[in-house]
């Protein structure tokens, strides 16, 4: 259907939409997606904007996005996102505005292992999989590889200049190719369920290309830069939310005061003559206007692009072209008396070994409450759960959910010899759910935001842009925010 179908649809169905009245000028804000990133959107344009009336669309039955919990074994626990990073202040700073501050805890342990050639060994101390100490890596790579990775003290300076490389390109360069497959990937792979060698270091691990000026070696300037824990005074890398980061998202709406609709698909955007906009919301046949004095877009790439097609098309182009992984978290839970022993608080896993599982958590040992909840769910349940899925390998997914769970618990059975069969069992499937970043993402966010920061009463925000971690998404939230207080109230 034509695009200038839209004031003629509204004369044939003949619906009046009670969101589309408006009062005598109370300034609507409408955000689109019921992500982490659109509920701190709202939230933030309620502080700013108190007159305002903040309305969020959700597409799906339910907010959270990728926070997201479920009951296995007893117990309730988180099935998406399962943890904070901590030192980054935004979310654990929203966490306690919104009245979850008591409840905010942090890693009881966060010892990983790698699940390497057969065996589980310590995960040496990296910067994004940059070894801080070489001599750590006795047992996790070769001889060989070891003696590549000792000439990044001796190699010439990498100079990038302006140019983006990929993460692993930047790591190999340095230190060697064993390095990348077995320190790199599994790490960029637990978090964006990428691949090393696609993935830009300017916008994944900035961190990493600022070392480049620090010292010629990779490694001396991430060991120079990470000193050694203190225990007394080091703050946790992680938090997390006692029942789970799955509780933010309410918690947000809830403290918003915002008017939140599910099942709320927008399906058109359009700039009013008057100023504003109009968005068309729901089905092809049964759709209805809501106007709005300004709209933040929290929506995967590729929604914003079709949103955006008319009103910003260099921006949309821009959008289209980002990738995104599909991946699965399977929770098992099993009764304490039948598990194995193990430490540490899980284990990651080269994906240049073949295996399914990518990473496995022991949350009954990662998180204190989930083993104190599976104490109070009777028999004692230990509660873990296993990622699958990367970038462009999705047919792994591709089964049944049974056949994810004995996928998992074959490769349980060969890293920590698991021999039971779990009392209970959870698939999420999250399809299409983490942007990659591939090299030259910051150009296209750049032409993204150049664009859209020229008009009136729009703006974007979400994991697409500033990534893809719950603090980054909250930041990328607030700059959306801002941009919409300064567009409506301008000298702000």
């Amino acid at each position: 259907m034509p695009r200038g179908w839209l004031c003629h649809a509204f004369r044939v169905s003949q619906k009046v939409s009670p969101h589309a009245s408006r009062p005598t000028h109370r300034r609507r804000v409408a955000v689109i997606g019921g992500g982490v990133s659109g509920l701190a959107a709202a939230h933030r344009v309620a502080q700013d904007l108190p007159d305002a009336e903040v309305l969020v669309l959700e597409a799906s039955t339910r907010l959270g996005g990728s926070l997201h919990r479920a009951e296995v074994g007893g117990v309730v626990v988180d099935v998406g996102a399962e943890a904070m990073l901590n030192r980054r202040p935004e979310a654990v700073d929203l966490a306690v505005e919104v009245g979850l501050g008591p409840d905010l805890v942090h890693p009881a342990t966060i010892s990983a292992n790698l699940w390497s050639r057969g065996r589980l060994v310590p995960m040496p101390r990296t910067m994004m999989g940059v070894p801080l100490d070489l001599r750590a890596l006795d047992g996790v790579i070769s001889a060989k590889g070891q003696a590549r990775a000792a000439l990044d003290n001796v190699l010439p300076p990498t100079v990038l200049g302006d140019r983006d490389i990929s993460v692993g390109d930047l790591v190999e360069e340095r230190l060697g190719k064993e390095v990348v497959d077995r320190l790199v990937e599994p790490l960029l792979g637990g978090v964006y369920a990428g691949h090393a060698r696609e993935i830009s270091a300017r916008a994944a691990v900035p961190q990493l290309v600022a070392l480049l000026e620090l010292d010629r070696s990779l490694s001396r300037a991430a060991a120079a830069a990470v000193p050694p824990p203190d225990p007394s005074t080091a703050r946790p890398v992680f938090a997390g939310v006692r029942g789970g980061v799955g509780r933010l998202p309410s918690a947000i709406a809830a403290a918003s005061g915002a008017t939140v609709r599910t099942g709320a698909t927008v399906r058109d955007l359009a700039r009013r003559a008057e100023g504003g906009w109009n968005l068309v919301v729901g089905s092809t046949r049964d759709p209805e206007v809501v106007q709005a004095d300004a709209v933040v877009l929290a929506t995967p790439a590729r929604a914003t692009a079709r949103l955006l097609t008319d009103v910003a098309p260099t921006a949309a182009l821009a959008l289209a072209g980002i990738e995104y992984a599909s991946m699965a978290i399977v929770t098992l839970a099993f009764p304490a008396r039948a598990f194995p022993e193990v430490a540490g608080s899980g284990f990651l896993v080269p994906p240049v070994d073949g295996r399914s599982v990518k990473a496995s958590t022991f949350s009954f040992a990662k998180w204190g409450w989930v083993r104190e909840a599976g104490v109070a769910a009777g028999e004692e349940m230990l509660v873990l759960r296993c990622s699958l899925g990367r970038h462009r390998e999705e047919r792994v997914l591709q089964v049944a959910d049974e056949e994810l769970v004995e996928i998992a618990l074959a490769d349980l059975a060969d890293a920590v010899g698991l021999s039971v069969r779990p009392v209970d069992s959870h698939v999420q499937r999250w399809g299409g759910a983490l942007p990659q970043y591939a090299v030259g993402h910051l150009d296209r966010v750049a032409t993204v935001r150049r664009e859209v920061d020229g008009l009136v009463g729009l703006a974007v925000c979400g994991s697409v842009y500033d990534g893809i971690g719950i603090p980054a998404c909250i930041a990328s939230a607030r700059l959306a925010a801002v941009k919409i207080l300064r567009d409506l109230v301008p000298g702000t």
